[in-house]
């Protein structure tokens, strides 16, 4: 008998972009998230000599855009999934996207922040329904105990960006932005942390709007898309900045990264 694997099919960028779009466009974010205004920032586009326009996510029920991704995923849960429960880690606007979805849904939600977690945010997952649980004094540490907990008790762990629910959801940003301006766009500059909103817009606006710039914009001290770029794969930042504590990454998501080096161009050391 002769044995043989057949090969796994290519797929083109198009096709990527296809599915992506798709699972964009049937992301029910509108159940708990809000269209946020596209709003123009007068002093600032004088400062730059550009038109500026502020994308307004701090207006969301959690103040961010991780709603959308966290609401999306959790949607996706079979009934034996939802009894059981979710868990994450996070000491930040994913923990509070989770817990608000899950309440919004009826689901129990475990959220495991580190033990140095500033008091303001534990309170604001307990007052939107979340079980907290400190753990450990980094994030790392509270990941590991996240993915124990969720093993242990048969919970599903929901990734803070590295899930294509989670990045369909996140996508749902550029979706409102190409409708809110369908004229004249020449870039859309993201924040990247572990790459689930720049995977999201990436795939929406180089599919509908190939010829808008998509620009990811890190810290120098955790540039963690910078870096996988630049080897032409993921890698793990030796460490990060904690300044800014919300994008402070080690290493770019495995679903995240698998659409920017095709669709997002890099202009220089400090762009994406």
């Amino acid at each position: 008998m002769t044995s043989f694997s057949v090969p796994r099919p290519t797929v083109t960028p198009q096709q990527l972009l296809s599915e992506q779009v798709r699972r964009i466009l049937a992301a029910p974010v509108y159940d708990l998230a809000i269209e946020t205004p596209l709003q123009a920032a007068p002093a600032l586009s004088a400062s730059l000599g550009n038109q500026v326009l502020l994308k307004r996510e701090d207006l969301q029920p959690t103040f961010s855009f991780k709603i959308r991704g966290a609401y999306t995923r959790l949607s996706r849960l079979n009934a034996v999934q939802r009894e059981r429960g979710v868990i994450t880690a996070s000491a930040g606007n994913h923990a509070q996207g989770v817990a608000l979805a899950a309440s919004h849904l009826g689901l129990k939600a475990t959220i495991v922040m580190p033990t140095t977690t500033p008091s303001l945010k534990v309170e604001g997952v307990r007052s939107r329904g979340g079980h907290v649980v400190l753990h450990g004094e980094s994030f790392p540490h509270a990941l590991a105990h996240a993915l124990k907990l969720a093993d242990s008790e048969g919970a599903t762990f929901v990734p803070p960006f590295d899930d294509p629910d989670v990045i369909a959801g996140q996508g749902t940003v550029a979706m409102e932005i190409l409708r809110q301006r369908p004229g004249a766009l020449d870039a859309i500059f993201v924040p990247v942390g572990g790459g689930g909103l720049i995977a999201g817009i990436a795939a929406y606006v180089k599919y509908l709007r190939p010829e808008v710039k998509v620009i990811g914009v890190e810290p120098e001290d955790s540039n963690c898309l910078q870096a996988a770029m630049a080897a032409g794969e993921r890698v793990i930042l030796p460490q990060v900045g904690t300044f800014a504590d919300g994008v402070a990454v080690a290493q770019i998501g495995a679903h995240c990264f698998e659409p920017v080096p095709a669709f997002c161009g890099r202009s220089g050391d400090r762009q994406q």
